[in-house]
């Protein structure tokens, strides 16, 4: 997408600081018929969904030199795009001396084994014991640059999953992981724990996915134009028989990061997270049982490729299920 201007705003009513920096852009013709917010996604992977389309109410996006009357604004192609970015709010989140497990710390990140039911960062329902709140007491320097309310957050986890997350010392290293996360030269090997069995060993689901048409609090499989691409590669590890039910124990290769994407692919599949209540069933697991098990990545300062195993955790040890790595 090329940058047309990257510029000092001017202040506009009291709601964008006239520090905050502008950027300029067009809307290519393939992006015709698509949301704005959609398209301003692909003009900063680094920043979710729901924080660009609280640019658009704050009035800081401007299309064709009018703000936009909402996020889902249908776009018609060669608009000018105009992007007053909000200068960052106080940061709210306090230091909090909670336990962290550290597979990996240097200079420029550090690499932690998120434990399952920690919230990433806060939000409403969890302003505080979350990674944010035991990183601000681990590090005297976080990265800043994906906003002053989620101090060196590069990617995310589900509250409920475990396993891998790569953290931000400082914005030089932030801005390099998120370009590899938005370029999907990021390695993200998942383990989990999924009901039934599989009719295939292996197998890879390419169904785009979007917020669902009716319920909202959840994501679903959409026809091609209408969510955004994604693919799951999966491979059958074991299978499993806990309490009169079947299981299988997949390893899914994430090649794009949508959220809640395994979830709903595997469900798609026929095949829902053990402990999912929203896509698979609860049952008698305490929470989803989904493992960020590997993540793999170059270094942002040396170029040397990293890649981290984060062990199996305690309850799918329990379950019978135990490897230590995954599989090339």
């Amino acid at each position: 997408m090329p940058l047309l201007a990257n510029a000092r705003s001017q202040n506009k009513g009291g709601r964008v600081s006239s520090a905050s920096p502008l950027h300029t852009f067009s809307v290519p013709p393939e992006q015709v018929g698509g949301r704005l917010d959609q398209f301003l996604c692909t003009v900063f992977p680094e920043r979710s969904r729901s924080q660009l389309q609280e640019w658009v109410r704050l009035g800081a996006v401007f299309v064709d030199g009018a703000v936009p009357s909402k996020p889902g604004l249908k776009l018609k192609g060669g608009e000018n795009i105009r992007i007053e970015v909000p200068a960052p709010q106080p940061q709210d989140a306090q230091p909090e001396d909670l336990p962290l497990d550290v597979l990996h710390e240097d200079a420029d990140l550090l690499v932690l084994n998120k434990a399952a039911g920690m919230v990433v960062h806060p939000a409403v329902g969890n302003w505080s014991g979350t990674v944010v709140n035991a990183l601000l007491h681990h590090c005297e320097d976080l990265s800043v640059e994906g906003g002053e309310e989620r101090p060196g957050i590069v990617h995310r986890l589900d509250k409920e999953t475990s396993g891998c997350l790569v953290v931000a010392k400082n914005d030089l290293a932030h801005r390099a992981l998120s370009a590899q996360f938005a370029g999907r030269e990021v390695r993200k090997i998942y383990l989990a724990v999924a009901l039934g069995r599989f009719r295939q060993s292996t197998g890879s689901v390419q169904v785009p996915i979007g917020r669902h048409p009716v319920h909202r609090q959840k994501m679903a499989v959409l026809p091609v134009g209408k969510g955004r691409e994604a693919r799951t590669d999966w491979q059958v590890l074991g299978e499993l028989d806990v309490r009169s039910q079947s299981l299988s124990i997949v390893q899914c290769r994430l090649f794009t990061g949508r959220t809640h994407q395994i979830r709903v692919h595997l469900a798609h599949e026929g095949h829902g997270l053990l402990g999912d209540a929203v896509y698979g069933r609860k049952l008698f697991a305490q929470r989803h049982m989904l493992h960020a098990w590997q993540l793999g990545f170059t270094h942002p300062k040396t170029g040397l490729w990293m890649q981290f195993t984060s062990p199996v955790p305690d309850d799918f040890v329990e379950l019978g299920v135990n490897f230590s790595a995954p599989l090339e």
